[in-house]
């Protein structure tokens, strides 16, 4: 009976990706992996608790042809297990500063998990002290090993960590703004999943484009753009963005001083890292939310709908007819948001 039920799911992983879109931009049209371009994945924090479902996912991915696990120590390990799994991808663990150049010579996509969790109490600010070091050190090491790769950062808090990438990748003389991207996707998993059951619609069809940044008041869902369409009141409108800002505190108050948003974190990286490939490998069509250089506000950087393409960024997409609601949170997420992007960039000037 496990064996069946095992051999099903590495079946339908195929299509596991493909079923997943984030935005009303619903691309099925993958790739068998016969047909696919060589594509080596990176993930630095691999051993981490984001890290290691991440990597069992992109185990997963039949777009992936080379998976490279990263991190201080527990990689080797990590990696033997997960190269068990009988899909297409060969997988190699890393450990130790020595080894991260041959994790990354080569990779078209680097997805970055590491860093500290959140526990209770704590702000995604309270990340920054020790995460955004841990942020510059590894981007120096891709710009140096993979500068042309797209980078895909999780690590928090986001709204300070992208521009850090961007500073350090200056610095370095190979900052490509269509190559990096603050990994949003967690907020427009949430905000589907909340607006479906509220709804009462099959979660499978729904779309709600988020925009802002990814943490608290920062993280603006539209729910006035949401499909299918509901007319839920305002006061559930309200509350269901409430819960999508909250999401990640939910879950570590449920967690209990043992962890954060480990699982659906790295379900939704592992989508949004889909997305890149898809990109890559020229399927049309491929939009998805993501924090990056923009112009869509005032702001350097911010979340929106983002086409993507064989270089990554393709278009930056505008934030559509908003609400009264949505245009008053538009405002209010302004001033944190620029403040958080400005630490983030006087952080990595600072030596």
């Amino acid at each position: 009976m496990r064996t069946a039920m095992l051999r099903s799911v590495v079946k339908r992983s195929s299509t596991l990706f493909d079923a997943q879109p984030s935005s009303s931009y619903v691309v099925r049209r993958g790739f068998s992996s016969e047909s696919a371009p060589e594509r080596k994945v990176a993930i630095l924090g691999a051993a981490g608790g984001i890290g290691q479902p991440l990597a069992l996912l992109m185990k997963l991915n039949p777009l992936v042809s080379k998976l490279a696990l990263y991190d201080i120590a527990g990689t080797p390990g990590v990696a033997a297990d997960v190269s068990h799994i009988n899909t297409r991808s060969e997988v190699s663990g890393y450990a130790g500063e020595e080894q991260i150049g041959q994790a990354l010579e080569g990779a078209d996509i680097v997805i970055i998990p590491a860093g500290v969790p959140r526990k209770p109490g704590m702000t995604r600010d309270d990340l920054f002290n020790i995460n955004a070091g841990i942020v510059k050190s590894l981007c120096t090491a891709i710009s140096k090993y993979c500068p042309h790769a797209l980078v895909n950062m999780i690590s928090n808090p986001v709204n300070s960590t992208v521009p850090i990438a961007s500073e350090v990748f200056k610095k370095a003389g190979t900052y490509d703004e269509k190559k990096l991207f603050g990994v949003t996707t967690l907020d427009v998993v949430r905000a589907k999943t909340f607006y479906a059951g509220k709804a009462k619609v099959n979660v499978a069809d729904v779309n709600v484009p988020v925009v802002g940044g990814h943490a608290g008041i920062t993280i603006l869902p539209l729910f006035s753009q949401a499909t299918p369409k509901a007319n839920l009141p305002d006061d559930e409108i309200k509350a269901l963005t409430k819960r999508t800002q909250d999401g990640g505190t939910e879950v570590v108050e449920a967690k209990a001083g043992k962890g954060s948003a480990t699982l659906s974190m790295a379900y939704a990286g592992a989508i949004f890292a889909d997305a890149c490939l898809k990109g890559l490998n020229g399927v049309p069509d491929v939009v998805e939310c993501s924090f990056v250089q923009s112009s869509v506000t005032e702001l350097p950087f911010f979340a929106s709908k983002v086409k993507l393409g064989k270089n990554g960024v393709e278009e930056v997409l505008g934030l559509g007819p908003l609400s009264d609601f949505e245009k008053e949170g538009l405002e209010a997420l302004k001033p944190e948001l620029k403040s958080s992007i400005e630490k983030g960039i006087k952080f990595a000037n600072q030596s």
